[in-house]
């Protein structure tokens, strides 16, 4: 028996919009992945703590305040530092594209931006 891959959606900051971050995450349920949505307004530390109890194989950023240069990153890095840094973070929202190469270089596996097809998401976490 496989096990089903674990999808950890958050929002991180004052960011108070989660209608993407909800969309996703129904769509990867209904792709058949095991998803967790946290809510509206975490930090940094309780994302990585709820990553690291759920053992989720996947987190995936939503945000739109413009603060992702700041939270992407550190994110990345308090998994680093937990020792879990196998898991993969992916992002989304409204992120300049002049942005994206700088959450890449610091961790960021992915950057979907607005428009994206679901089927592009799925197709990123199936060929990891």
């Amino acid at each position: 028996m496989t096990k089903k891959v674990r999808v950890l959606i958050a929002k991180p900051g004052l960011d108070g919009h989660d209608r993407g971050a909800k969309y996703i995450a129904r769509a990867l349920k209904d792709a058949g992945y095991e998803v967790i949505y946290t809510g509206l307004r975490q930090t940094p530390d309780s994302i990585v703590a709820t990553a690291i109890q759920e053992d989720v194989n996947f987190v995936g950023l939503s945000l739109l305040s413009g603060a992702h240069k700041e939270l992407f990153p550190k994110i990345v890095e308090l998994l680093k530092e937990n020792k879990a840094d196998d898991i993969i973070v992916f992002g989304g929202g409204v992120i300049p594209d002049r942005d994206i190469s700088f959450l890449k270089d610091n961790g960021v596996k992915a950057v979907f931006t607005p428009g994206t097809p679901i089927a592009d998401v799925i197709s990123f976490i199936e060929a990891q």
